[in-house]
């Protein structure tokens, strides 16, 4: 199983498009937390979700242990076949989307030129970028 971790950075809830159910979160690179890259994350077909708008120490996203998933399917009536398609998005586990495998994108922002989603370029693009899933 590979966890995507990148604490340590401001993430935010940057959109959700309701006809495709994918959500988008973000880090920009800042002075602040002395980042260089941007990096993206983008889960598809999602089901249900549990956000906070920031995430002001980073993303750990992983699936959700089952005595998280049995806390969740409980409280929010996610059916047993959910199991493997819930992530939690942080150390905590307070946060969770059931969905797709959550996909990630990062590269160096001054190599991007103007500032535009990962995921609205040709991929791969002409800048070096790195590219992964949750699974």
């Amino acid at each position: 199983m590979t966890d995507f971790i990148r604490e340590g950075r401001l993430f935010r809830v940057t959109g959700f498009l309701p006809s495709h159910r994918q959500l988008f979160l973000t880090s920009h690179a800042t002075l602040v937390d002395r980042t260089t890259t941007q990096v993206e994350v983008s889960v598809g077909h999602v089901e249900l979700m549990f956000l906070k708008p920031l995430y002001r120490n980073g993303l750990h996203i992983r699936r959700a242990t089952s005595d998280e998933f049995g806390v969740l399917s409980e409280r929010h009536g996610i059916p047993a076949e959910d199991a493997a398609y819930t992530w939690m998005l942080d150390r905590d586990g307070d946060s969770f989307v059931v969905g797709g495998n959550p996909s990630w994108r990062e590269a160096e922002y001054e190599l991007m030129g103007e500032w535009q989603s990962l995921y609205d370029q040709p991929w791969p693009p002409e800048f070096p970028a790195e590219s992964g899933y949750v699974d």
